[in-house]
């Protein structure tokens, strides 16, 4: 399984990432006052490629020269439930990135090892489906549209449609190019769950991956692809590729924040979180290194601007504040 490592926490690392697979740390100015307190220790985080870019960000800010320069935070993209399984829930990591809820078996696996989930909210991303910009078959001047049964029917395990002609009579007799996250992603997760349905089976005959500007590169350069990701990657690369809006029923809607955020992109849209173990919360660069996350949640600058996601309303941001701070007394305890 590919995994994404470590960032730089302006926007231009998604073009770094896309052509290495790897981006360096690098600082940035910070959006906060706070001064540099000596706070120094490492903190390792593992999770989902969609809010990699997020966290990555965030790391940036905090630690800026000015703010917590000694320390050390190591990001890696492994996919939700491959972090979930291979590093968070066995003890080795100290927080968990994940774009859908953490699952029963993974609290179990978790609980076996004594590791207690934190979960936090920190943005609503709008899961996003892209075509190539030649396939005009979907309409045009921003029109272009599927519908929830066309994408359920397309990646189908059970209807595995070999030909764009197959799901719509209206479309072109031309072989399907699919591309999307593995299995051990969140995003791969919600898709299944919101789109094929939990008794449903995602079809496996697509190009897989855990880099998502590679399935941006994939459908990019074939005319007859399609394929799924978070927003953020879609947004720096709009005029790469052409993002469908969906037809739940009530007419097409196209993702953007403003949908996302509104509730009107359905039924893609879907909140991301972070998760830290309760245990690692008992050091104190960790505890702040949450706080600071969740305290800037709510930043259209950071969240919005420079990554491409809905931020925290400030009432999300005062109760994951609340839940964060009774595990950080309890992990003190």
């Amino acid at each position: 399984m590919a995994k994404q490592t470590d960032g730089v926490s302006r926007r231009t690392f998604l073009a770094a990432a896309a052509a290495t697979g790897t981006v360096a740390a690098a600082g940035c100015t910070s959006n906060t006052d706070t001064e540099s307190d000596g706070l120094t220790g490492n903190i390792d985080i593992s999770g989902s490629s969609t809010v990699f870019p997020l966290s990555v960000a965030m790391r940036g800010e905090f630690t800026a020269e000015d703010v917590h320069p000694d320390v050390d935070i190591s990001v890696n993209s492994t996919g939700s439930g491959g972090g979930f399984t291979n590093y968070f829930c066995t003890g080795d990591t100290d927080f968990n990135n994940a774009s859908r809820p953490i699952t029963e078996t993974e609290e179990e696996q978790c609980s076996n090892n004594d590791v207690t989930p934190v979960e936090l909210k920190v943005a609503t991303d709008a899961l996003t489906v892209v075509v190539n910009n030649d396939a005009e078959w979907f309409g045009d001047d921003g029109e272009e549209c599927i519908t929830v049964e066309e994408l359920a029917e397309i990646w189908s395990g059970e209807s595995q449609p070999t030909t764009w002609n197959d799901v719509n009579a209206d479309w072109p007799d031309e072989e399907i190019d699919l591309y999307g996250p593995t299995d051990a992603s969140g995003t791969f997760d919600y898709f299944l769950e919101e789109i094929i349905g939990e008794e449903g089976e995602h079809r496996t005959d697509y190009q897989a991956t855990e880099q998502d500007n590679q399935i941006i590169n994939g459908v990019a350069n074939s005319e007859y692809a399609i394929g799924y990701m978070g927003y953020a990657y879609y947004s720096e690369n709009t005029d790469r590729v052409t993002a469908l809006g969906i037809d739940n029923g009530d007419g097409c809607v196209k993702p953007t924040l403003e949908t996302a955020s509104s509730g009107e992109y359905q039924p893609l849209s879907r909140p991301l979180f972070t998760y830290p173990a309760q245990s690692a919360l008992a050091e104190e660069h960790v505890a702040e290194f949450a706080r600071f996350w969740l305290e800037n949640s709510t930043s259209e600058e950071i969240v919005a601007d420079e990554v491409g996601y809905v931020p925290n309303t400030e009432e999300e941001k005062q109760e994951n504040l609340d839940r964060l701070e009774s595990a950080i007394e309890a992990a003190a305890e």
